[in-house]
């Protein structure tokens, strides 16, 4: 029904996620040449792009550096032939460089080039 590999990637990432071994998924999922899109910057300006896997891999340093996470849910994946797929991530964390604790579901989209995740961008849902 979908591509074996886009099958492969989806799971190995969501597994990767929820096992908290997302190190070793950017080591063996990711393009060396990826691109990360948050939909904003944390003082609310526009989108957020981190462009290879060298940022890619800091952006994540820095997550689990500043960031105390109490529940994590990760939801799919949700897959889209020939070359993409979604998650759904709950996240309850503390970081009080973001402003402390907070609660929220966020959307990611990936898509794959070459049998490697070539770029995620990530949607916020609204609070409300």
């Amino acid at each position: 029904m979908f591509d074996e590999k886009l099958v492969e990637v989806a799971t190995a990432l969501i597994t990767h996620c929820r096992n908290g071994t997302e190190g070793e998924g950017l080591d063996t999922l990711y393009a060396e040449d990826c691109v990360s899109v948050e939909a904003a910057a944390m003082d609310g300006g526009g989108e957020v792009v981190h462009k290879g896997l060298a940022a890619i891999r800091a952006k994540h340093a820095w997550w689990d550096e500043h960031s105390e996470v109490h529940s994590f849910n990760a939801e799919g994946p949700f897959c889209h032939n020939p070359d993409r797929f979604s998650v759904i991530f709950e996240v309850d964390v503390t970081n009080a460089q973001m402003g402390g604790r907070m609660a929220f579901r966020e959307v990611a989209v990936y898509t794959l080039r070459d049998g490697r995740i070539a770029r995620e961008e990530f949607f916020f849902q609204l609070p409300g």
